[in-house]
């Protein structure tokens, strides 16, 4: 029971990655929000599974790009749970094509969710962590942002973003109590890398050297890490986690 009696919220936590650390957060003792922005019947399925090991949770409608949602979502977690201790930015979008054929709205809607939104949550519940003078922050990257990738100049765009804005937070707020540390997945076994076709994804497999895919809860295990007591003095760092895909 790492983090008992911490108040969590986790973005994008209705599926994939987000599902996966809500639910050991849980396991640690944490109270949990629950934020989705289209499918609320896995949102409250994942509340559900909260509540069964013993924990409080609330679930949130937001798109995270959107400040004004941000803000009305604290509303909700402040009056249901309390004040965020712990915010875990995993919500994110992707919308690849090669560069040359990639438009604005793919550019700015990647950018928005991923990098805008990184900035809203924190800047919106790091005010409730200052005052408590204990606080921990959790900002999700991708590989993509550290090698780059094909089709993905978006999308490695935000994820590095989201790893400097990390640094930069990290050497804010270290004096007041608060970590800002990013974990970078490789290939996950979600429903977006599921959704890949078959010779894709056997060929990133091949890619890498433990030839498998990552599983959510082996992400999640490091976020937990970094919340909890073990990570004190862990700050403004990027754990990778892609099986040795990125060295």
């Amino acid at each position: 029971m790492r983090v008992q009696g911490r108040i969590a919220l986790v973005t994008g936590s209705s599926r994939g990655l987000g599902r996966a650390f809500a639910l050991a957060l849980a396991d640690e003792g944490a109270d949990v929000a629950v934020n989705y922005i289209a499918n609320k019947t896995l949102a409250e399925e994942v509340a559900e599974a909260v509540r069964a090991k013993g924990r409080r949770s609330v679930v949130c409608q937001a798109d995270v790009s959107d400040y004004n949602q941000v803000i009305t979502m604290k509303g909700t977690i402040d009056k249901a749970l309390g004040q965020v201790d712990i915010l875990v930015n995993n919500a994110g979008v992707i919308s690849d094509k090669t560069f040359v054929k990639m438009d604005y709205p793919q550019w700015q809607r990647v950018l928005s969710v991923n990098l805008d939104g990184t900035f809203n949550c924190s800047k919106v519940f790091v005010e409730g962590m200052v005052a408590k003078g204990w606080g921990r922050i959790v900002n999700m990257t991708a590989f993509t942002g550290q090698a780059g990738n094909f089709g993905q100049a978006n999308y490695a765009a935000a994820t590095a973003g989201i790893m400097a804005f990390t640094k930069s937070l990290a050497k804010e707020l270290a004096i007041k109590g608060i970590t800002v540390n990013a974990v970078a997945a490789g290939f996950v076994e979600t429903d977006m890398v599921r959704t890949m076709p078959e010779r894709v994804l056997n060929r990133v497999i091949e890619q890498i050297p433990m030839k498998r895919l990552g599983r959510p809860e082996e992400v999640a295990r490091a976020v937990i890490f970094l919340v909890s007591s073990d990570g004190d003095y862990i700050t403004g760092q990027e754990l990778s986690i892609n099986g040795g895909l990125f060295v």
